[in-house]
């Protein structure tokens, strides 16, 4: 038994001393404090950690708070309607949790000055009640557990506190979060603990620091793409870059400009279960891809991971079964609509919330086509067909009564269907990222045409590498448009955080 505590003795709560509210009208400075603030807070966490794991006596509970980030307006003054974020809709007190500021920095400054601009009121920084759980004081990477021979005899809940899921939710990304009566309105989709959560979860499936994660992010069902993607990037890199800081692998493996190698030799002997990408630009304005493997659900694990960084696209780039007969293996699928046959998001957004396409990826997507390809105007019609996407969760469906689904796919005038597709777009609809597919046909099993393996390899080794180059040149259109743009009002509810 440990005899350090009692587990009978009730324990005072030790924290860090407390911090008076400050008010800023520089969103500069508003995030030096929010910064300031949450460093010192988890510093006091593994400090403490680190005493009681080396033998010191435990004398009380260790506690320390998310900082947090208010505004209070008094006015219905009308705001810059062209924008979807940037502004609350009615007067209140509106206020969100804050961690990891350092990795939000550019993001966090942006929203507050917006906030600032529309209803010229000042930014008041203070502590929430909310308490830092240690995992994510530790930050990413961290193994808590590993490190907790002290706590054999008493529960680290009983002297820190840890994870609760019972408060890490989407109810606000959802639009089901109703704030109790004198309690303030939500100021971001995601609370600090979410984010956290989020945060831990993507260095776990992708093996790469969230610091790494660029704003246009490419979502594929096959290795041959994240191979090919990594042959242009080193190609790139060894050249100087062409604009590009760094590409960064798996096991956060990093390229540098003007180099043919990484700086260190600690290549994983073995992947994680979505790996990710990422060619790096000044103000994460990069592309990170990511080899999400296949079925629904492993597509709505990472986007609501990925959510939390708030990036400004998200593009599906796969393989799917074409449904048509006048379609041929390797022609592209634009989708225009989603039909939702995978399930896997129906308790956060029920099917019959349509996903509507957005125009300014639309014309990104076909414009890159047309550039690639070399085919314009009523030519593109001869590789690419517009149309609905369905997304199933069954991969055999095949090889059951084909009569129901067959049907239903032909009712909506479906083109292609694939496992992932609609559910990326989904979540992109219910976290505010703008989303787009486009697929390439790699069979078409109503028409027996299936995928033989040497038919295989020659259609990937064909085909893959100019899919690729139409999804980075998408990508790069949608990155040179203005963020106020991209992030249109299509995707705002009635009542929407102010936060983008």
């Amino acid at each position: 038994m440990n005899k350090r505590i009692s587990l009978l003795s009730p324990l005072d709560i030790s924290s860090p001393p407390p911090f008076q509210p400050q008010s800023f009208d520089d969103p500069a400075k508003a995030v030096e404090t929010l910064t300031a603030l949450y460093e010192r807070n988890t510093a006091f966490l593994i400090e403490s950690f680190s005493e009681l794991a080396q033998g010191a006596p435990i004398s009380s509970r260790y506690r320390a708070f998310y900082p947090q980030v208010s505004i209070e307006t008094t006015s219905y003054g009308h705001v810059d309607s062209r924008l979807s974020y940037g502004h609350v809709t009615a007067p209140g007190i509106y206020t969100t949790t804050v961690t990891r500021p350092k990795l939000f920095k550019h993001y966090l400054k942006e929203q507050l000055s917006l906030l600032m601009k529309s209803h010229n009121v000042p930014i008041v920084v203070s502590e929430s009640s909310t308490p830092i759980p240690l995992h994510f004081a530790f930050g990413e990477g961290a193994h808590v557990e590993a490190s907790t021979n002290a706590f054999i005899d008493v529960p680290m809940r009983d002297i820190f506190d840890t994870p609760d899921l019972n408060t890490t939710d989407d109810e606000i990304a959802n639009g089901e979060y109703i704030p109790p009566p004198g309690e303030p309105s939500p100021l971001a989709p995601f609370t600090a603990q979410r984010i956290d959560y989020s945060l831990a979860r993507l260095s776990h499936y992708t093996a790469t620091h969230a610091e790494h994660f660029q704003n246009f992010v490419l979502f594929t069902n096959y290795q041959f793409y994240i191979d090919e993607f990594c042959g242009w990037a080193r190609k790139l890199m060894a050249e100087g870059g062409d604009g590009y800081t760094a590409f960064v692998e798996p096991g956060n493996v990093v390229t540098l400009p003007g180099s043919n190698a990484p700086e260190t030799d600690a290549t994983l002997t073995r992947l994680p279960q979505m790996p990710a990408y990422h060619l790096k630009k000044k103000g994460h304005a990069g592309i990170t891809m990511i080899n999400i493997g296949v079925g629904p659900s492993n597509a709505k694990t990472i986007t609501d991971h990925v959510a939390v960084l708030r990036p400004h696209a998200w593009l599906m780039l796969g393989h799917c079964a074409g449904l048509r007969n006048s379609q041929r293996l390797g022609d592209y699928v634009l989708a225009h609509a989603y039909m939702r046959e995978d399930h896997v998001l129906d308790d956060d957004l029920p099917v019959w919330v349509p996903i509507p396409a957005l125009a300014e990826v639309q014309v990104a997507l076909e414009a890159a086509v047309a550039e690639i390809t070399g085919y314009e105007g009523f030519e593109l019609k001869r590789i690419m067909r517009t149309g609905t996407v369905g997304t199933i969760d069954n991969r055999n469906w095949e090889l059951r009564d084909q009569r129901g689904p067959v049907k239903r796919l032909s009712q909506a005038r479906a083109i292609a269907l694939d496992m992932e597709s609609a559910t990326i777009a989904a979540n992109g609809f219910r976290f505010r990222v703008p989303y787009g597919t486009l697929l390439c046909v790699s069979d078409k099993p109503l028409h027996g045409e299936l995928k033989l393996p040497g038919m295989a390899t020659a259609f990937y080794r064909t085909q893959v590498n100019q899919h690729l180059q139409i999804g980075i040149r998408a990508v790069q259109k949608l990155a040179a448009m203005p963020k106020e743009a991209l992030h249109s009002r299509k995707l705002r509810s009635f009542f929407e955080t102010a936060f983008q």
